[in-house]
């Protein structure tokens, strides 16, 4: 039997602070491939957008069965050295990452890759399962018999990823084979689905019978409708028989960052579906860089948030009113400012502004923690100590809250013999607000108005 794929790919901003969408993904007859980016401030569309770019040469009919599986896994070592480079060339790009879903067919056979807690799902005969394994605090948690599956739902840690693709070695994802049957439905999506829509819900709406377009839409008009603060994006790829009907479109589909031009390391690329998936393939090294031409991954677009805007505009403010000899009103503003930082040997709550105007000082420590600096991992060290801006003290203190958490796991980690993981992302650093953000996730989502599931699978099923 002869099968192809059906798919539609759609995205949105969702109902929270961002102004942009970090997530990427792209829909092709042998390629579904999501990325959510993480890094905020630190660019994070920019990193799904690569990411993305690097997997779509896959989208043809070159390789077989037999290799599939690495060729996808040789792609994401690719772009995940691709990421370490993009940061190496541009300090403002330090901190980025991204997670992945990736499925490749190959005939009847799907190679899945994953990494992060973006997810896929398969519905098969009416039965939606899981098929990634979120690498999350609180999926440790599940495994470990620490918490309930209906706990996991309401954990306030549960936006903690343990590994994403950021460019450092050992960013490894999940692999695996699978058996496509005519009749399958796909789903990927971010956790702009997932964390705020139950899994019953979206089996419902998966079994409903709209075509895979009208599908995608509705599972982001439910999302939007549960008030889901983050991108949320979503693929829907149905097995088709073509014995039994028309072949479906081989049009790709291209949405979200690597869609909108938002990415600062970006040039505009052709507007026509199949336009964008040829640019996309380019890489980030190679004949391009040699010719002189710049990566064209997405198009072009305002680069940074309306916040981070008024925010360098309100120091460019203070500047100018310093010296202009009326400061007192700028240095009331900085005054209302936070940022977490070092002081000494401890994490520290900082009020006022990190920069400093010749010997004025604009901040000061307004809060030391018990959150040692020896007990982060290595990523969150560096990041306490090149300073995170928070908007208010209440977010302040949220991302202590969850720098305590990171240092927690990173403790248990060396104490049971294991690495401390370098890629624990924090789920505060999601405002644009923050100078360095290593995590498009909400701290502290509201509770989606949808039911609870009945069952969500802790662990990656085979066919």
């Amino acid at each position: 039997m002869a099968i192809a794929l059906r798919y539609a790919a759609r995205s949105n901003v969702g109902l929270g602070v961002k102004s942009r969408n970090e997530d990427s993904a792209y829909a092709g007859p042998h390629l579904l491939v999501l990325a959510d980016g993480m890094g905020g401030h630190a660019a994070g569309d920019v990193a799904s957008s690569l990411v993305v770019g690097e997997l779509v040469h896959l989208d043809g009919e070159s390789h077989g069965g037999d290799d599939s599986l690495q060729l996808l896994a040789g792609s994401l070592h690719a772009a995940n050295v691709g990421l370490r480079e993009a940061m190496e060339g541009n300090a403002e790009l330090d901190g980025m990452g991204t997670t992945v879903v990736a499925m490749l067919r190959t005939g009847s056979k799907m190679a899945l890759a994953n990494i992060g807690d973006s997810r896929g799902y398969l519905l098969r005969d009416g039965t939606l399962t899981q098929i990634t394994r979120d690498h999350s605090y609180v999926q440790s948690l599940l495994d470990e018999g620490r918490i309930s599956p209906q706990e996991a739902e309401h954990h306030p840690q549960r936006s903690l990823v343990t590994r994403v693709l950021t460019g450092h070695e050992g960013d490894e994802p999940d692999l695996s084979m699978r058996e496509a049957r005519a009749g399958d439905r796909y789903l990927i999506c971010s956790d702009g689905l997932s964390d705020f829509v139950a899994a019953d819900t979206i089996e419902e709406v998966l079994t409903e019978g709209l075509g895979t377009a009208a599908t995608a839409e509705r599972l982001i008009e439910i999302a939007l409708r549960a008030g889901t603060r983050d991108n949320v994006t979503v693929i829907v790829g149905d097995v088709v028989d073509l014995g039994t009907g028309d072949a479906p479109s081989t049009t790709p589909e291209v949405v979200g960052a690597a869609a909108d031009r938002r990415s600062p390391a970006t040039q505009a690329i052709p507007t026509s579906p199949a336009e964008k998936a040829a640019a996309l393939s380019r890489t980030v090294s190679g004949a391009d860089q040699e010719d002189g031409d710049e990566v064209e991954l997405a198009e072009s677009g305002p680069s940074s948030t309306r916040l981070s805007w008024l925010r360098r505009t309100g120091l460019i403010v203070l500047i100018l009113a310093v010296l202009a000899g009326g400061g007192y009103a700028a240095y009331d503003w900085s005054q209302r400012q936070y940022f977490v930082g070092a002081a000494g040997d401890r994490v520290a709550i900082y009020q006022g502004v990190s920069q400093d105007i010749g010997p004025w000082r604009l901040s000061h420590v307004s809060t030391e923690t018990n959150v040692m600096l020896a007990d982060l991992p290595d990523y969150f060290r560096e990041r306490v100590n090149a300073t995170m801006s928070q908007s208010s003290a209440a977010e302040a203190d949220a991302l202590v809250t969850d720098l305590r958490t990171a240092a927690l796991v990173c403790q248990n980690q060396k104490a049971s013999g294991r690495p401390c993981g370098s890629a624990l992302t924090v789920p505060s650093l999601t405002s644009p607000s923050s100078s360095v953000t290593p995590s498009s996730h909400p701290s502290t989502p509201s509770r989606p108005t949808t039911p609870a599931p009945t069952k969500r699978p802790s662990a990656t099923p085979t066919s």
